[in-house]
């Protein structure tokens, strides 16, 4: 399926993105069935975001497909689907309060959500920790994202991070760009596969210095931002053209 006339060149794009994010999800094994959601902000003044019809498993999401969405979560064009209530929460939330948030990627990976649930939350035991640490903050449970009043506390929780743990939920990433916002996710999430890797060989893990870590915040913004992120995304959507490919139709 070509551009649709009614949709300007700038929201393709994003809507693109948008859907090689779902689609990568899907190929790193991050998907939850349907039930996690990825949104991006549609260029303009209208505040209006795209996010996932729900129902629809992430490999098979298209640009054409995305449902767009208004701050009070009313579908802005016809879609034969809905979208998930607990999602139009959360990524409503993120998206006003933070401009910088054109990308919010949520996951319930068994990994991440394995790391929610531990009282420490990530620890400095590897380098892949060091990025995420750099910018993380953590959200507590308050059950299912259906309350609107949660909103608020989300977004204080968040505050300047790019990164947030949800307790008990899983694993948030936002960024100005797909690239950007994928790296992060990656960073994190491949983080706590290796804490629970390290912990379940039951011996002494050792802690990275905190002299480090914080050496490491000077440098976080070149690497998940910058050349990192923008060298593996068109390596990621050229893996997405031979394996799945059709996410910009």
């Amino acid at each position: 399926m070509a551009q649709p006339s009614h949709v300007s060149p700038e929201e393709w794009a994003v809507r693109c993105d948008l859907a090689a994010l779902y689609r990568l999800a899907a190929l790193h094994g991050w998907d939850d069935l349907i039930f996690t959601h990825i949104s991006a902000r549609v260029p303009g003044p209208a505040h209006h975001f795209l996010i996932n019809p729900y129902g629809m498993m992430f490999e098979e999401i298209t640009a054409s497909s995305l449902v767009k969405v208004d701050q009070a979560g009313a579908k802005v064009e016809p879609s034969d689907y809905d979208v998930n209530p607990a999602g139009f929460i959360i990524h409503s939330a993120v998206h006003e309060a933070r401009e910088s948030a054109q990308f919010v990627m949520h996951l319930h990976t068994v990994a991440g959500v394995a790391v929610s649930a531990q009282r420490e939350g990530l620890l400095p035991i590897s380098q892949h920790s060091l990025f995420p640490l750099a910018s993380l903050s953590y959200h507590d449970y308050e059950g299912v994202a259906l309350n609107p009043d949660e909103k608020v506390r989300l977004v204080t929780d968040l505050g300047n991070a790019s990164l947030l743990m949800l307790r008990n939920h899983g694993l948030l990433t936002l960024g100005h760009s797909a690239a950007d916002t994928f790296l992060k996710m990656f960073m994190l999430q491949r983080a706590c596969e290796i804490q629970i890797a390290a912990q379940a060989g039951g011996a002494e893990l050792i802690r990275i210095s905190p002299a480090i870590l914080a050496g490491i915040r000077a440098q976080s913004d070149k690497v998940m931002r910058g050349s990192g992120a923008g060298l593996a995304w068109p390596g990621l959507l050229r893996r997405l053209a031979r394996q799945n490919p059709g996410h910009d139709t």
